[in-house]
């Protein structure tokens, strides 16, 4: 088996997280623990040459220039723009077809954060000698809490160096996900997968054939351009979009997991953020300027304006620019549907 191929995937509008996110420059390339973007991270987590190969990234058109400054000069990289968005299941084909059948592939979402670098490296060659054998690997998040917002694996024998995939399970309701915790044999799936790219091609055919056949038509008449490859936006717009766990993972008799505790996060919304940032003694955290009295569980982030709260418990405030918002940590998740957050700013 030859060096691992990280596939960095960069999708989505980052509404979540506005208005510090916005469509001109969403998550992924704005730094939101410490000085490196979560773009920056996903590259340089995979930047051990003995270990990985040079990064193929998969991407929409609106993110290419964002991805060209933020790659170090002379870094070698290769950019899919996708022609329109159809979700992670054809974003991963699509690199599967560029790819040989026999290569390794480490899928990578482009907006995580991984606080142990080292045990995601360890998990990575885990995963990939099970992708070289044609399983199809989750990365297995050991989970902390009873989270409601991510779904689950279960999982069953064990394998050379991780478990067979029992079950997946869809995100579940508190109760259900109290009992996984107990339970110990659950973990969150994060989105990170490996696989041997002719294996993930025949399990596309053998489950989405239309999906299969366009993505073999949308790279057999693209075209290259220095780093770029631009697959054909005709047969391309043809796929009905699906995610790799409902297309694949969920259907594959060669679902594996590797379990991994490397302090992961999606850092899916402003209270998970908040969550993956260092916090005082009353899990209050400010950047930029601010006066907490008497918080307690509260996040501040300015780019100018001073923030003063007092007495407040569980919220957020960000203010960004000229937009300012303050939310519950519970609300938090609902930030994204905001009609600000889907301005063209």
């Amino acid at each position: 088996m030859g060096r691992i191929q990280p596939v960095i995937l960069c999708g989505g509008s980052g509404t979540r997280l506005w208005p510090k996110s916005r469509p001109t420059r969403p998550k992924p390339f704005i730094p939101l623990i410490g000085e490196r973007t979560l773009f920056r991270e996903a590259v340089e987590r995979c930047g051990d040459g003995a270990i990985f190969a040079p990064p193929l990234i998969v991407a929409g058109p609106n993110h290419v220039p964002l991805i060209e400054e933020q790659m170090a000069s002379g870094e070698d990289h290769a950019i899919i723009v996708e022609p329109c968005a159809r979700n992670t299941a054809a974003a991963i084909a699509l690199a599967a077809a560029r790819l040989e059948p026999d290569a390794v592939m480490l899928v990578c979402p482009s907006d995580h954060h991984i606080a142990d670098e080292t045990a995601f490296a360890k998990a990575a060659e885990e995963a990939a000698v099970l992708a070289a054998q044609g399983w199809l690997v989750s990365f297995g998040i050991a989970p902390d809490r009873p989270e409601t917002g991510y779904g689950y694996i279960r999982r069953g024998e064990p394998l050379d160096t991780g478990f067979k995939v029992d079950a997946f399970v869809e995100k579940p309701d508190l109760g259900r996900a109290q009992g996984f915790l107990a339970d110990g044999g659950y973990a969150w799936n994060g989105g990170i997968f490996a696989f041997r790219a002719g294996s993930l091609l025949d399990e596309l055919a053998a489950h989405r054939p239309a999906v299969a056949a366009a993505i073999q038509a949308s790279v057999e008449q693209g075209e290259e351009s220095g780093s770029l490859f631009h697959p054909d936006a005709k047969a391309f717009g043809k796929i009905e979009g699906e995610s790799i766990d409902y297309a694949v993972m969920e259907n594959t008799a060669r679902a594996a997991m590797v379990p991994v505790d490397m302090g992961w996060s999606d850092i899916g919304n402003w209270a998970a953020l908040q969550d993956a940032l260092p916090q005082d003694g009353e899990g209050n955290h400010s950047s930029g300027q601010a006066d907490l009295d008497g918080c307690r569980n509260v996040l501040t982030m300015s780019d100018g304006p001073r923030i003063s709260a007092v007495g407040v418990e569980d919220i957020c405030i960000i203010v960004d620019g000229d937009e300012v918002l303050v939310t519950t940590r519970d609300g938090a998740q609902v930030v994204g549907k905001l009609p600000g957050a889907s301005a063209k700013t």
